[in-house]
């Protein structure tokens, strides 16, 4: 069965997800809307930079986040002067990581469902008066749910699922940045292998229930929209 550190993993695991996506979700929405919105020459460069987690390793950007949140990088220097604690190391160096290396998962279904709304309703909302938080928060909002389930879903559990970033940035330390993935890893090279399979299986089930959950959504949202 789960021992106490294990318990402490899962968690840890949750709490990061949580917290993760969150934060995704108020910073992925105005990035997303503007990048279904713009004609920016930037638009592309800003859009292969959010896409680049899909195909970078995760140790290479656990790396490079671990020599940025260093005491000698800029951004552990910057919170240093600052007289704030490290994120090496940290539960909200994980956090960090987790953003940055989730962060397609959330933009790209946001943006996707942003672009297929049809501007002719924001324009005659727009000529009624209605402002643009008003537009947004009435029409875009409802119009996106299929979007926002998709990206809360997959930016969940694909932080999840890390484990080169967190392991690069966080370590393995018990009860503070140990997550499910690296709980797994180290049961393996102990050769416990009946751990492994309790934590793996946990994972297996709800991976499988995420995906359920997007697959059955987006299906149930085409047939509603159909006419």
């Amino acid at each position: 069965m789960l021992s106490a550190d294990d318990l402490s993993a899962f968690v840890l695991t949750f709490q990061l997800a949580g917290v993760s996506t969150l934060i995704l979700l108020l910073l992925g929405t105005p990035l997303a809307w503007w990048l279904s919105q713009t004609r920016s020459r930037w638009r592309s460069p800003i859009e292969a930079l959010i896409a680049l987690p899909l195909v970078l390793p995760p140790t290479v950007l656990g790396f490079y986040l671990l020599l940025s949140i260093s005491p000698s990088g800029p951004i552990g220097s910057l919170l240093q002067a600052l007289g704030l604690p490290s994120l090496a190391f940290s539960f909200w160096g994980l956090v960090l990581g987790s953003v940055i290396y989730s962060l397609p998962f959330v933009v790209q279904p946001l943006q996707t469902a942003f672009s297929s709304i049809n501007r002719q309703l924001l324009e005659v909302s727009a000529t009624l008066g209605a402002k643009s938080l008003d537009r947004f928060l009435s029409i875009v909002l409802p119009m996106s749910k299929i979007g926002y389930v998709t990206a809360i879903v997959l930016g969940f559990a694909h932080t999840m699922g890390e484990f080169g970033v967190v392991l690069m940035i966080g370590g393995n330390i018990p009860g503070s940045t140990q997550v499910l993935s690296i709980a797994i890893y180290e049961h393996v090279e102990s050769l416990e292998y009946g751990q492994a399979h309790w934590l793996s299986g946990i994972l297996l089930v709800l991976s499988f229930a995420v995906l359920l959950v997007v697959y059955t959504t987006n299906r149930r949202g085409f047939k509603v929209s159909a006419p």
